[in-house]
C-alpha cells in the first residue's frame, strides 16, 4: 500500500512539473495579429502551414530547412550573413541595428515588433529577441 501511495505522489509530482517544462512553438504575429510561422523552443522555425523553414542551433548558428548554415548570431546580439560580415545587432534593451548601427527596429519586452517609426509590425511573445530580429529584420527566413 505504501508503494502505491508513493508511486501517486511522484506521479501527480510529475504531473505539476511537466506543464512548466514543456517545450512548445510559440508564435510570430504581424500586425494584424496573424499567424505567419512560429518558432519552437529548440529553434525550429516554421512557416504559417507548420513546415520547417530553418533552425537556429543553441550556439547561434542559423540554418535553412536543409540545414546548411546562412548565419549566425553572436553571444553579444551580433547577427551575420554565412560569410561572417556583421549584418545587424540587437541591443540588450531591444533596439535592433544595422551593419551602420543605425536603428531599424525595436523588440519590447512583451513581444511587439517595431519599425524605424516604431509602428507596430508583428508580435513574437516568448522568444528570443535575436531569433525575433532574424525573422523580422534579416530576411533569412
Amino acid at each position: 500500500m505504501k508503494r502505491l501511495y508513493f508511486a501517486l505522489c511522484i506521479f501527480a509530482s510529475l504531473m505539476l512539473l511537466v506543464p512548466s517544462i514543456e517545450m512548445s512553438a510559440q508564435t510570430v504575429r504581424n500586425s494584424s495579429y496573424s499567424c505567419i510561422g512560429k518558432i519552437d523552443s529548440d529553434g525550429t522555425v516554421r512557416n504559417s502551414s507548420y513546415s520547417m523553414i530553418g533552425k537556429i542551433d543553441n550556439d547561434g548558428t542559423i540554418r535553412n530547412s536543409s540545414y546548411s548554415m546562412i548565419g549566425k548570431i553572436d553571444n553579444d546580439g551580433t547577427i551575420r550573413n554565412s560569410s561572417y560580415s556583421m549584418i545587424g545587432k540587437v541591443d540588450s534593451d531591444g533596439t535592433v541595428r544595422n551593419s551602420s548601427y543605425s536603428m531599424i527596429g525595436k523588440i519590447d519586452d512583451d513581444g511587439t515588433v517595431r519599425n524605424s517609426s516604431y509602428s507596430m509590425i508583428g508580435k513574437a511573445d516568448g522568444i528570443k529577441r535575436e531569433w525575433v530580429a532574424v525573422w523580422f529584420f534579416f530576411n533569412f527566413f
